[in-house]
């Protein structure tokens, strides 16, 4: 999966001089996407330059360069509103969001209230989602309402080899809120968190996140 790769880091299984590899190999990455991007025709249309930017701006996510990740895809973010591009538009809102600066939990309320609304890659929008329960406390009900609208976002629109990795993801994570949230551990009394919670109707959990999103905005 794409966007919902665990975040990597220097452990014991791993040298300094693998890690210095790596971020040799993310530099040269990031200067072919640079050389791509300068090579466009004058005609490319904005949705391959802008998913050249983006790709550069993961990359200096990577390199730990969130300055210039943001500086980079806080334009995108206005072009991909004014072209239409729903999926640029959330990535560039991944990247302001993971860049932690003062306006990024803007920037991913904005990005999830896309995923959510737009028919873009389901595992974007569940990455989007995955931030919003990493930001809430544990007692908090936001968790609650985005775990579960990720697994209704797959089930809406994940298909493919993807669906089931998805569904077991967004499934695990539901399970994860319930435990940090009110100590649910067995099947029965999670069945009853979900309705006394009231996540089992759309209708009622996708209104309770768009007031989260307007908190955070």
């Amino acid at each position: 999966m794409k966007y919902l790769e665990s975040e990597s880091f220097l452990g014991e299984s791993e040298c300094s001089e693998d890690a210095v590899k790596s971020s040799k190999l993310l530099e040269i990455s990031l200067d072919e996407k640079r050389d791509a991007l300068a090579q466009l025709a004058p005609d490319a249309s904005a949705q391959q330059r802008l998913g050249l930017i983006l790709e550069s701006g993961y990359i200096l996510l990577d390199l730990d360069r969130a300055d210039e990740a943001w500086e980079l895809c806080r334009p995108v973010l206005d072009e991909a509103l004014a072209n239409e591009l729903w999926l640029s538009a959330v990535e560039a809102c991944d990247i302001l969001y993971q860049a932690e600066k003062p306006d990024s939990i803007k920037a991913l309320a904005h990005g999830i209230w896309l995923g959510v609304t737009f028919p873009i890659d389901p595992e974007l929008s569940v990455a989007m989602l995955q931030h919003l329960v990493d930001e809430t406390p544990d007692d908090s009900d936001g968790a609650a309402v985005a775990a579960v609208t990720a697994t209704y976002v797959v089930d809406l629109r994940a298909g493919g080899e993807d669906r089931e990795s998805l569904k077991f993801f967004t499934n695990q994570l539901v399970g994860q809120v319930a435990r940090r949230h009110s100590q649910v551990e067995e099947q029965e009394i999670f069945d009853f968190w979900v309705e006394r919670m009231e996540l089992d109707d759309p209708a009622k959990f996708l209104p309770r996140l768009g007031k989260v999103l307007e908190v955070l905005v």
